[in-house]
């Protein structure tokens, strides 16, 4: 048994002073020593994150049966098992549950992974101070007060309170959303409500060292860091009912209740009315109430589910768990994290300024433009055996911009080496590079801030000559610059001069002056391509695209503007995480509606955003590739992760996953979606209405005295017969106008749309037709007093007549899957043989029903005779009879809804 390990402090480290901070944690500058940092290790535990307790087989098994729908057929088995004594029926209604339970547990084999692949993210070593030596440890054997050394390249082991930062750069992208790196300072913070992209002294477990170098003091481990609080919120997260999983609930209820009402009523009338015995009323309506149930439904929609999740997965879509292929046709709000999902995750040049006017990253520049020398002189981005660029991400795409227009840095920079160098560093903003020339002369490129860098330059250069600075020049190169940055473009300006020597004392003083402005460059991650015309299609489909995002708000509107997430005059439409925080649930629950941009949020931020869409009754699918987007994606309706950039904790809490990483793929998973639940609706309507109809006619034949159905004809015509044409169903094709309806959200159900009243009179319609036959064989029989001994007579006519119910009650649901096709529309409209293979399954149960009629041996086994060619004609024609009459009803309905 593991003893309790001692609680981590949590403070707002960021907002205290190096000295207060080292006193929190009882450590100093020169780090632990190793008996102390031991002591530590004990007291605390290791640096890595808890795993969540995983489910065995068996376990997951069981859960499948805590459906409703699952409870009432085993209380039907169990019923028919006891008291009707039908062990045929109860072994066949177990069979089917069995294999339900079976597929879900397959279909959801891969366990919750997420917190296992967030313990895999943790970089294995980590160079820290201890006994006044630098040691390299196990990442997991860091302790609260250790301190940490960082430099380019390092995954940051634990969250740490910089004590130095020397040009630090950290890629914060897989928490907080931003995908600029953050460039760190040692600064005491003031504001202590801020978001972990804002704490700009801190660097968090699991982030990346992009740049530069630094040294910080471990503030927490284990499940006390930033990263481990997004583990606690997985592992707590509530697991969201899916629509179908409360639909079929409902089902389930209605029928358990529809059943037990019938059966009652069936008690009473049978024993008070006929004179029944109360045992065997008591058995017949049993009997009655185990046929009404549709054994094979829950089985047949787990098939269709998984059907649908074969045609996902061939559409770049994923699906983990079953229940999310429908729950996606039912979705109003699809949250999406900005950056990699409606975005590249790739900086990218998108404007350069030179010359005084705009440019286009497509035009062509030439290679001598010093602009584009510049940028690619003073710059330390470092190319891959595989020619990929590493670096800074703003760095590489500048180089890449090179690149892009035949400027390859490396060949031009072979020529005019970098001889010196002056960093970059976050306060003075600027970089600078040496060069020497082929003429004994030295080239000083600088780039940074604009603003500061116009500060140091007295000329500009256009179109090839040296000019002064005037105020009309440095306010035309302002105006750009404000231009650009309002269109969200991370601008950084250019410039540059010749010296003779190199100053002996390399500082901003000597080098960084009398510059010559050379040009702007402006940079944003752009969104993808394609996701502009699916933000287009969802709202089409009357989906409402929410942006969620930790980068900044006017980055975040600007994407939005260009997605046509929002409207561009619309500034009430973006919503700040600082501003959230002043919000409380009620508060915002009342705001919700009234924005469609969220920036600089944190994960917990994420999770109330998606619950305050959920306490709106609507369905909200939340996309996202990092790992701060887990949480929001286990708390969503359903949880969309990214396949090629999604990390594998986000992919872990997802319910589906985008192979191609395509936010348009989105748009046509929702319309399999709502093709899985139109079609399910099919099934249950076909399904529905047929153990009505099987319902109604033993119901009507018990109160007249008729013998109609065996329970081994309902048993073979629900289990056998009806389910080929039902799972056939699954396979429609799409209706037209599919994505122009709009969602029919959370309050909707199976009986939605039409398909109560179509099960109710199609029901009573096939009870009819086939009590109708019943009674025109015993009235018009083929066996006679002419052709047929006395003492048969009366049995061969009661099995002709048993004969043609059974017949024409199987044939007739055969012909009823075509009407069900389509609720409202003409069968002929939308193509009767469209789906081969439903033709297939028609022919197949067709086949099946006349097997046991025909063949010797089995029509004993079923209790049915031979029929002769005029009881077949009867038999087919008032089967096929429910296709017109079922016409004649949608044309009706059409026209009242027309009117």
């Amino acid at each position: 048994m593991s003893e309790e390990k001692k609680s981590q402090v949590t403070q707002a480290f960021y907002t205290q002073t190096e000295d207060a901070v080292f006193q929190a944690v009882d450590s100093s500058a020169e780090g632990l020593t190793n008996a102390e940092a031991q002591k530590r290790l004990n007291e605390f535990g290791h640096n890595e994150l808890e795993e969540g307790k995983k489910k065995s087989m068996v376990v997951k098994f069981f859960e499948q049966f805590k459906d409703f729908m699952i409870i009432v057929l085993l209380v039907a088995a169990i019923i028919s098992a006891v008291v009707s004594h039908e062990i045929v029926d109860s072994a066949i209604i177990l069979l089917v549950v069995v294999i339900n339970a079976i597929m879900g547990v397959f279909q959801e084999s891969k366990a919750e992974q997420a917190i296992e692949a967030l313990k895999k993210m943790s970089t294995p070593n980590a160079n820290v101070l201890r006994d006044g030596h630098t040691l390299s440890v196990k990442s997991t054997d860091l302790v609260p007060g250790d301190i940490v050394l960082l430099e380019a390249g390092d995954v940051v082991p634990a969250d740490l309170r910089l004590i130095e930062a020397a040009s630090l750069k950290i890629e914060e992208a897989a928490l907080t959303g931003e995908s600029v790196p953050v460039e760190k300072t040692i600064t005491v913070l003031d504001v202590e409500d801020i978001g972990i992209g804002d704490r700009i002294n801190m660097a968090y477990s699991n982030s990346n060292v992009t740049y530069g170098r630094g040294k910080g003091v471990v503030v927490n481990t284990g499940m006390s860091t930033e990263v481990g609080k997004i583990a606690n919120m997985l592992a707590q997260a509530d697991e969201t009912e899916t629509p179908l999983k409360n639909n079929l609930n409902q089902l389930g209820k209605f029928l358990t209740i529809a059943i037990i009402v019938i059966a009652i009523i069936m008690f009473i009338v049978g024993t008070a009315v006929n004179g029944t015995s109360a045992v065997d009323m008591l058995l017949t309506s049993i009997s009655l109430a185990v046929a009404a149930i549709p054994e094979g439904l829950p089985a047949i929609v787990t098939i269709i589910l998984a059907l649908g999740t074969q045609v996902m997965a061939k559409r770049n879509s994923v699906i983990r768990k079953l229940p999310a292929v429908e729950t996606l046709g039912s979705t109003d709000i699809i949250a999406s994290d900005k950056t990699g999902t409606l975005t590249l995750n790739q900086m990218t040049v998108e404007k350069m300024y030179y010359d005084n006017k705009q440019h286009s990253a497509d035009e062509a520049i030439a290679a001598d433009n010093m602009a584009l020398k510049v940028m690619n002189y003073a710059n330390d981005t470092k190319r891959a055996q595989d020619g990929s660029l590493i670096g800074d991400p703003t760095e590489t795409a500048l180089v890449q911009y090179g690149l892009n227009h035949d400027f390859d840095v490396d060949k031009v920079v072979a020529t005019e080496p970098r001889v010196a160098e002056l960093p970059f560093d976050s306060d003075r903003k600027l970089m600078s590079t040496i060069h020497q020339m082929a003429d004994g002369k030295y080239l000083v490129a600088v780039k940074g801030a604009p603003d500061v860098l116009l500060q140091r330059a007295n000329r500009v250069l256009l179109n090839g000559q040296e000019v002064a600075m005037t105020t009309e020049e440095k306010e035309a190169i302002l105006f750009n610059n404000t231009d650009m940055a309002q269109q969200a473009l991370r601008v950084l300006a250019m410039a540059y001069k010749y010296v003779d020597a190199i100053p002996s004392e390399l500082a901003t003083e000597t080098l960084e002056n009398d510059l010559v402005f050379a040009g702007l460059v402006g940079m944003i991650d752009p969104e993808r391509k394609e996701a502009a015309e699916a933000v287009r299609m969802a709202k089409d489909a009357g989906i409402r695209p929410i942006m969620i995002t930790g980068d900044h708000k006017d980055t975040a509107k600007a994407i939005a503007v260009r997605l046509g997430i929002i409207e561009a005059d619309n500034d009430a439409g973006v919503l700040t995480g600082a501003e959230l925080n002043e919000l409380s649930d009620e508060e915002f629950a009342k705001v919700v509606p009234n924005y469609s941009v969220y920036a600089r949020v944190s994960p917990e931020h994420k999770v109330r955003i998606v619950k305050a869409w959920q306490q709106e009754g609507k369905v909200v699918a939340m996309t996202g590739d990092g790992v701060n987007d887990a949480p929001s994606l286990k708390q969503a309706d359903i949880g969309i992760g990214m396949g090629i950039t999604g990390t594998e904790v986000s992919k872990g809490a997802s319910d589906m996953v985008l192979a191609d990483d395509n936010f348009a793929t989105i748009v046509v998973a929702v319309e399999e979606g709502r093709k899985v639940f139109s079609n399910i609706q099919k099934t249950v309507q076909y399904l529905l209405a047929a153990n009505l109809g099987e319902v109604l006619t033993l119901f009507i034949a018990t109160l007249l005295g008729w013998d109609t159905l065996l329970p081994i004809h309902l048993l073979w015509i629900n289990l056998v017969t009806d389910t080929f044409p039902a799972i056939a169903l699954g396979m429609e094709p799409a209706e037209k106008d599919l994505m122009k309806h709009k969602p029919r959200g959370r309050n909707s159900n199976l009986f939605s749309g039409g398909v109560l009243s179509s099960i109710i009179y199609q029901g009573i319609l096939e009870g009819g037709i086939t009590l109708f036959v019943y009674w025109f064989a015993l009235e018009f029989p083929v066996h006679t007093l002419a052709n047929t001994a006395a003492t048969k007579l009366e049995v061969l006519q009661h099995a002709d007549a048993l004969t043609m119910c059974f017949a024409t009650l199987g044939l007739m649901q055969l012909f009823h899957a075509f009407n069900v096709k389509s609720i409202h529309q003409s069968l002929f409209k939308v193509g009767p043989f469209l789906n081969k293979a439903f033709n297939a399954a028609i022919l197949l149960s067709f086949a099946l029903m006349a097997v046991i009629i025909l063949v010797p041996g089995l029509n004993d086994i079923f209790r049915v005779s031979h029929l002769d060619l005029y009881q077949w004609a009867t038999v087919v024609g008032s089967s096929f009879a429910i296709i017109p009459i079922v016409e004649v009803v949608k044309a009706v309905q059409r026209s009242m809804g027309r009117e």
